[in-house]
């Protein structure tokens, strides 16, 4: 069947389905930059539960495939779906009200509020509303948010820095601030863009121990990062991405032996 021929992603059932267990499904996404392919018919299964990890040299297309996971670029070709919906064609916002939370590359933190305020914003952002009628269960809800924000912070290390304005941290802290900030919206899919970028050893190391406790909890991430000591300590399962074009999945394990994947990316770096 051709790319004309294809039945609209909308009316797919098939593919809104996915594979069992699927949380996250990404389609023959294909996307250009002025003639640069990007992204090349991408197929990526996120299973729920799981932390997948996404790896490749610099200029791969892992931010870009992020990027389209969270409504910020629109596919040439393909559809990502989240859940049974289909996310192409929706706004960032409309895909986090789903349940979809992304931590960026660079830190997106608000630099003239506290710690304290940064974190509180997107969880009142998101449940603000329920109780725009009333003020006083309004009052209610933030006390309770508060408390929330400053129990995500102090699992992240962060408490010391309560009521420092984020312009202060360092670019470290300003990661964990971040990564703060995704955990307090409860979603369903994390999505991680180098989330130890800028760390000293033990502070990667804290994070990881962070990243194992939400494990635990039962929340599916997505992770790009090209610190294979974090990669191997928290993946799953790897996708490994080389000019644009998924060139291996599997374990850690099956990542570690793959000719193809020592060749375009691993190389001296194999854990």
């Amino acid at each position: 069947m051709s790319v004309a021929e294809k039945v609209p992603y909308s009316e797919n059932e098939e593919f809104q389905r996915g594979t069992a267990n699927t949380v996250l499904h990404v389609n023959d996404v294909f996307k250009s930059f002025s003639g640069i392919h990007a992204l090349s018919d991408v197929d990526l299964d996120v299973r729920e539960g799981e932390t997948h990890a996404i790896i490749g040299p610099n200029g791969a297309g892992k931010s870009t495939l992020l990027n389209v996971c969270v409504g910020r670029l629109k596919p040439d070709r393909g559809a990502v779906v989240f859940d049974g919906e289909v996310l192409t064609g929706k706004s960032p916002h409309e895909i986090n009200q789903l349940g979809v939370a992304r931590v960026f590359q660079t830190p997106e933190v608000f630099p003239d509020l506290s710690v304290l305020e940064n974190v509180m914003v997107p969880a009142l952002s998101k449940r603000d509303g329920h109780f725009r009628l009333n003020p006083f269960k309004r009052f209610a809800s933030e006390k309770l948010i508060r408390e929330e924000a400053e129990s995500v912070i102090e699992s992240v290390g962060l408490q010391a820095q309560l009521s420092d304005v984020a312009s202060s941290m360092s670019r470290g802290d300003k990661r964990r601030l971040e990564l703060a900030m995704g955990l307090i919206q409860r979603p369903r899919l994390l999505l991680l863009d180098e989330p130890t970028a800028g760390m000293a050893r033990h502070d990667t190391n804290a994070t990881i121990d962070l990243l194992k406790k939400i494990k635990d909890s039962g929340m599916t991430k997505v992770i790009i990062e090209h610190d294979m000591h974090v990669v191997f300590s928290l993946a799953d399962r790897i996708s490994v991405l080389a000019g644009g074009r998924i060139i291996a999945q599997g374990s850690p394990d099956e990542i570690k032996g793959n000719p193809k994947v020592i060749e375009a990316y691993l190389g001296e770096e194999q854990v």
